[in-house]
């Protein structure tokens, strides 16, 4: 009878401990990060910036000189957007030197409710059964906080788990879903919403410092809201899976901290300053957080290809570049700007096709800020591209200045024509033709530069 009673004693904690690992291995997995659905702005016809609009803008701003019409119309000749994309209401109606608090939440209010009421009515779930909410907008941190509007509107439970992100540039949708999965390893079977975008209309430059002023020909109007989950009963309804993410901070170097900064220029109007050194900034950041994720999503033999490959012609030839195709078939970059696009797609030997997504998004929407990578998913999703089983490289950059970059597993075959619907069959655009060159392009002809700006009459 001891002996049997010994046998048991010995037996049932192996049992268990073998159950509990063939759980592990053959169970569902309640640590993953599904996203089930995402919703990004589209805003009214009547806020698109066209040129004619854009340029009443710029007339009106009694600072600016020749040099500086100059700057910015060759600015937004070269900037790579189209004639659709938004500005918020406080520009177009001229209140831009003087916002008030109550503009700045009706232009954060609209994108906030109109993404989350679609959210909520195409996911089928309801704002109470939320259990983690994560809201990002860097320029705007009014009290009570953005979150508290967004659980105030929809009436959301007294236990939410709430985090409210401000200062982290165009990066920060991928550092709240980072939370997001941080938060999934805690609490199991969850709901958790991200909301990304920023505050343009009471942030709107209206110095001439030419540094400052290129955010105003960049920045557009936009944002997004995203439902994840990381209940395994929700994983049919999925369409992504997050499989890695890397985040890098480069705020200990001077340089890459100063490239991308909220400053008052000298005479206190209050811009963003974009400087020379942000392409290396980028550069250093990118590298540095390819050399953490990049073992994580390439197999072996891509690894082995490129030792062999260097030290057989490395040192004469130049080394061939690791082929990122062998980890991943789609990449979706920041639409910063063209000069970004064009930037990353160079160092990473990626073709036209590779970013098409991120250059038709520059294009339609302009940089959307933390909200843009999520238009050029919505870019490859309404074309189709993505099929069941596909892997898809999320590369983004911000203030800080930072990398923060993860890779998505696509859960079946997606083709959501989303914001993308009026318009997706008019896409790629081959020949991006500015307006602004044709009709305001003899600004910069050195023969006009004795005439005063007082004496001119512009077409409105």
């Amino acid at each position: 009878m001891e002996f049997l009673q010994s046998l048991i004693f010995i037996i049932l904690p192996l049992f268990f401990s073998v159950l509990h690992l063939l759980k592990l291995i053959f169970g569902p997995n309640e640590n993953c990060c599904y996203m089930l659905n995402y919703e990004c702005h589209k805003a009214t016809d009547d806020r698109k910036s066209d040129t004619e609009s854009m340029v009443r803008v710029v007339l009106r701003n009694k600072n600016y000189g020749w040099e500086q019409y100059k700057f910015l119309f060759r600015t937004m000749v070269n900037s790579g957007i189209g004639e659709d994309s938004y500005v918020p209401n406080i520009v177009l109606d001229g209140k831009e030197e003087n916002p008030t608090l109550s503009d700045s939440l009706e232009e954060i209010d609209d994108l906030f409710f109109q993404t989350l009421d679609n959210l909520f009515s195409k996911s089928k779930v309801s704002p109470q059964e939320i259990d983690i909410l994560v809201v990002n907008v860097s320029l705007l941190s009014p009290v009570p906080s953005l979150a508290a509007r967004i659980i105030n509107r929809y009436k959301m439970r007294p236990d939410l788990k709430v985090y409210n992100l401000s200062g982290m540039g165009c990066s920060a949708s991928v550092i709240a879903i980072d939370i997001v999965k941080d938060m999934f390893k805690v609490y199991k079977r969850k709901f958790a919403i991200v909301v990304s975008t920023e505050s343009l209309g009471a942030n709107w430059y209206c110095g001439n410092d030419n540094s400052m002023m290129l955010s105003n020909c960049l920045f557009r109007s936009g944002g997004c809201s995203m439902l994840f989950t990381n209940n395994p009963d929700f994983k049919n309804r999925a369409i992504m899976k997050l499989s890695h993410m890397v985040r890098t901070h480069l705020g200990s170097n001077d340089e890459a901290y100063e490239c991308c900064i909220q400053v008052e220029d000298n005479n206190g109007h209050l811009g963003f300053r974009l400087t020379k050194k942000l392409p290396k900034a980028a550069a250093q950041a990118l590298t540095m957080n390819f050399e953490v994720l990049l073992p994580k999503i390439l197999p072996m033999w891509e690894f082995v290809r490129y030792f062999l490959v260097y030290m057989w012609r490395g040192k004469k030839n130049g080394t061939m570049g690791l082929n990122l195709k062998s980890g991943v078939e789609h990449f979706c970059i920041h639409p910063g700007g063209r000069a970004v696009i064009d930037g990353v797609g160079k160092s990473l030997a990626l073709t036209d096709n590779d970013i098409e997504p991120a250059r038709m998004t520059l294009h339609r929407f302009g940089n959307t800020s933390a909200g843009g990578l999520w238009y050029v998913l919505g870019y490859m999703e309404a074309k189709q591209r993505l099929k069941k089983g596909d892997r898809i490289l999320m590369i983004s950059l911000g203030a800080g200045f930072k990398c923060n970059n993860c890779v998505w597993e696509v859960l079946r075959d997606l083709k959501d024509p989303n914001v993308w619907e009026d318009c997706i069959e008019k896409y790629p655009v081959k020949i991006i033709e500015n307006p602004y060159s044709e009709k305001y392009g003899w600004i910069n002809e050195e023969y006009v530069s004795f005439i005063r700006v007082e004496d001119c009459v512009f077409a409105s």
